[in-house]
């Protein structure tokens, strides 16, 4: 479907959904040119109800007829290239990205496709105790897998689960963020048209209420945001005594040493801090400089930085897309008002662009300290406040500060450096000589430290395993104990000291 810029519109043919009317901002224009209506709380249960019977034959699938439907999706996806790539642009408010996004979703299916049969295999083993007791492991996967996805990649967080876990043998269940909900009108008219997939997919936009609902129809939740809607999510499920995987916000650091390429540093983290317009989870939010190369690394960012242009107002041009949710907007303002007024200096950027939507140019600022907010909470936008450190220890110490331990950087003249300052950090995943390789590396499994998350690792083999449970068969082979050979009487007697 296409989307229009001034006409407020709805999803194409659900406009009978008795759910909440949301209305949803063009991130360019910041126009209301789209509405669409949530789920009932009814209408989510009716959905929950039918993808649980449909689970039980679809579990019953060979794993390669599974892997054979959703090759069938990918097909319908690709048929659908343009609209989706169309819609998503307009949710993001950004092209080049949204490109790469729906690419890593069909990347997704196949790679999954080629990993998932040699995984959950089934193992046997023998008790080193009783010779006669053996084993043979089966995995079962939960019933029905509930996602709830954020608006910074939409189309991407949504699918990282929901892939894995429906070649699991699940059903899955997924709300995306009511910020960024026009892509989904595609990609579920490409589910539809995949019969088999369509038993045990639904995807439906919604709000807090939603999500909410959707923890307590769930077996599994997965859910991608902020730490403040996380605790929620975590709550809810402990309440519903369901497990979930969560992985939350950070605030990562960059750790640039005195033997590193300047301008290979400057480069790093000007693309690790501004590409998406800082908005994933994987950025550089703040940065670390030996003080002996603080003024030369400074320099060479600001200069680079200087000439990054946004894509205002042809979304075909320019580096920078605008904030996709505006009152993301205020908070970096926020965050960087508070700075300048503890004493911080802007060097570029530091001003919102509004153009109805609302941008931000590159922000370099220094004279930062761990008093201001912007070193000490998540930013989630393209700002790179740069703090000069005396030791390595001094550095890695101001690194692990804070809640957050979602990933980090450390930029160094050598590997070997890099790495042994990267074995310090407090962070799920450390890039070496580069930064946000967490976003491009799906084979490392890894876990989120502190409040950035819990459960299971979404990379690598437990990306998929964590969707089962594992179930042990203990078979005993010859005879088995009876009552008698536990009584009393047949205990030797303890020898008299």
């Amino acid at each position: 479907m296409s989307i229009r810029s001034e006409k407020a519109i709805t999803m194409d043919g659900e406009t009978s959904m008795q759910g909440e009317r949301i209305e949803v901002r063009n991130p360019r224009t910041g126009v209301v040119d789209y509405f669409f209506h949530a789920p009932s709380a009814e209408q989510l249960t009716e959905m929950a109800r039918h993808l649980r019977l449909a689970q039980k034959p679809w579990t019953g699938r060979p794993l390669v007829e599974r892997i054979a439907v959703l090759q069938r999706f990918k097909a319908e996806l690709v048929a659908r290239r343009d609209a989706i790539v169309g819609n998503l642009s307009v949710d993001t408010g950004r092209y080049a990205i949204t490109v790469g996004e729906y690419g890593s979703l069909v990347g997704a299916i196949d790679r999954w496709s080629r990993l998932a049969p040699d995984l959950a295999k089934t193992s046997e083993g023998q008790s080193t105790v009783h010779p006669t007791i053996s084993y043979r492991s089966q995995y079962v996967p939960y019933a029905l897998v509930g996602v709830i996805s954020p608006w910074n990649f939409p189309l991407t967080l949504a699918f990282i689960d929901a892939i894995p876990a429906l070649l699991a043998g699940c059903a899955v269940l997924m709300k995306p963020s009511e910020v960024t909900p026009r892509f989904a009108a595609p990609v579920r008219e490409a589910i539809m048209a995949v019969p088999e997939l369509a038993a045990v997919l639904q995807m439906w936009p919604g709000a807090g209420a939603t999500g909410a609902q959707l923890v307590s129809l769930t077996d599994v939740i997965c859910f991608t945001g902020s730490v403040r809607t996380g605790r929620l999510v975590a709550e809810n499920a402990a309440k519903h005594f369901v497990p979930a995987f969560l992985e939350l916000g950070g605030n990562d650091p960059v750790i640039v040493t005195a033997t590193a390429d300047l301008d290979r540093a400057a480069d790093i983290v000007l693309r690790a801090s501004v590409l998406a317009t800082g908005q994933a989870c994987q950025s550089l939010e703040r940065v670390y400089v030996d003080r002996k190369i603080y003024q030369p690394f400074v320099d060479r960012l600001t200069t680079r930085a200087l000439k990054v242009d946004t894509n205002w107002p042809d979304i075909h041009r320019g580096t920078s897309g605008p904030f996709i949710f505006g009152k993301q907007a205020d908070i970096v303002a926020a965050q960087i008002a508070d700075a300048v007024a503890k004493g911080a200096r802007v060097l570029t950027g530091g001003q919102v662009e509004d153009h109805g939507g609302k941008w931000l140019r590159p922000t370099v600022l220094v004279d930062v300290n761990h008093s201001m907010s912007v070193m000490t909470e998540e930013t989630f936008g393209p700002v790179m406040p740069i703090m000069a450190y005396d030791s390595v220890d001094e550095a890695i110490d101001l690194a692990n500060e804070g809640v957050y331990g979602l990933s980090a950087a450390v930029i160094a003249g050598t590997l070997a450096e890099a790495e042994a300052i990267g074995l310090r950090l407090d962070a799920g995943g450390v890039s070496l000589n580069d930064g946000s390789l967490t976003g491009v590396m799906n084979e490392a499994e890894k876990n989120s430290f502190k409040l950035s998350g819990m459960g299971g690792s979404r990379m690598g083999p437990a990306g998929y395993l964590r969707f089962f449970r594992k179930k042990a068969l203990i078979r005993q082979n010859g005879a088995p104990l009876t009552l008698e050979m536990m009584s009393e009487n047949t205990a030797a007697p303890a020898a008299a000291g």
